[in-house]
Order: C-alpha cells, then structure tokens, then sequence
C-alpha cells in the first residue's frame, strides 16, 4: 500500500494513537500501548498486521530499556509503536530499508512524545495550582474536572502527535527508500542487532543484582527458544 488513504485511514490511525497515548500513563493502564501490541494493531488497520508486529517486535526490543518509575522521564511508545507500525505496514514487501527508516521514525517519535508528556504534566501542574483552594476545601467538582482535564490534554497529545510524525515521516520514508542501498536481509539485521543489544543491556541491569534472578532469566529464555522451535 503506497500510503495511508486519506482522511479515513488516518484518521483511525491518529485515534488509535490518541488512545495507546493515553493508555501510557492516563488511563486504562492495560500495557495495550506496549509496542509489540501498538504497532501490530496499527498494521492491522493499514491491512498488514504481520508487518507492525514486525516493527513491534523490533521497538520492543528497544522498549525494554525504559523503567516509567515515579516522575522519570522515559519515551512515549504507544503513539511512536502506531506511527511506526503503519509506516512499515503501508510499505511492499520485501522493501530494503523499510525495518530500518520505520524503527527511526518511531524511536524519535518516542522521544519526541516523552518531551510532551513533560509539557502536559507541567500544565496540569498548572491548573492544579489554579484550584488549589477547591482541592484544599474538598471540592469533588474540582477533583473531577481535573481529572477529566489531564486525560483529554493526553488524548489530544496522542492525538496531534500521530498526526504530525505521520505527515512529516511518509515523504521523508518514501525519498529514503527509494535511494536506499543496503539490502533487505543486512538493513534488518543491523536493526534487529542494535535492538538485541539494548534489550540485553537491560535485561542483564535488572538481573546481575537480584538473587537467583539470572537463573529464572536463563530458564525462561530456554523454555522460550524451546518453544520457538517446536513452533
């Protein structure tokens, strides 16, 4: 598919990105915005699920090296994972350099999307300073008000942030591809690699100083690669 459709296919694209934004950190919270899940969904709207879970797999990967703790700040990957999914998903297959351009638009999508989950904190800090004598007083209107007001700002973020890195990413994909000179199988190596390598790094912080960790990590990935071969 040369492209999403207008209108229509994008905006289903930008709603669903609206929502995984939102499931980030807002609400419902069901880890839906995972990339593996965001983007295989956004390649399902475009018509090829099996390619966003390609590109899911692969910003996953990349995903593991985020802890969203307390008020860090940390990428926004249910938004990017949608973007770079319908990016992949809309490309022919067998397209050299499709994995490559795709995992690049949506890890500085990410970025870019932390940086405005910041803004939109600082506003609701500001309008919680605003009813400060409300909250104070108990004034369940303004608890609710709110409320309702941080989640629409991050529908609204999810929302305008799929929009732009979708327009601004398709004619940069289309010149990249087009004059792109590394294979297919050696672009999605060098992807997979570098993804492989930031999982590891990740994984092996989390497991070399927790008791017996590296042992349950070492059983589960066998049990994995088990299963991947009898599949």
């Amino acid at each position: 598919m040369d492209g999403l459709s207008p209108h229509a296919d994008l905006l289903r694209i930008a709603l669903l990105g609206a929502l995984l934004g939102l499931d980030v950190v807002s609400f419902p919270q069901a880890m839906i915005s995972r990339p593996i899940v965001a983007a295989t969904v956004a390649g399902a709207l475009v018509g090829n699920p099996v390619g966003g879970l390609l590109v899911g797999a692969a910003l996953e990967l990349f995903a593991l090296e985020t802890l969203p703790v307390g008020a860090s700040r940390y990428p926004e990957w249910g938004s990017a994972s949608v973007v770079a999914g319908a990016l992949y998903a809309q490309q022919p297959n067998g397209t050299a350099g499709a994995l490559c351009a795709s995992v690049l638009v949506g890890l500085v999508t990410a970025w870019v999307g932390g940086e405005s989950m910041v803004l939109l904190r600082r506003l609701n800090g500001q309008l919680a300073r605003a009813h400060l004598d409300r909250l104070a007083a108990g004034s369940a209107r303004s608890v609710v008000g709110l409320q309702l007001a941080g989640l629409g700002g991050d529908f609204v973020r999810g929302f305008l942030i799929t929009v732009v890195a979708l327009g601004a990413a398709q004619p940069l994909v289309r010149m990249a591809l087009a004059s792109w000179g590394a294979s297919q199988r050696w672009s999605q190596a060098f992807v997979m690699t570098l993804a492989a390598i930031v999982a590891s790094g990740a994984v092996w912080k989390l497991v070399h100083a927790v008791p017996r960790a590296r042992w349950l990590f070492a059983g589960g990935l066998t049990v994995g690669l088990a299963a991947l071969a009898l599949w």
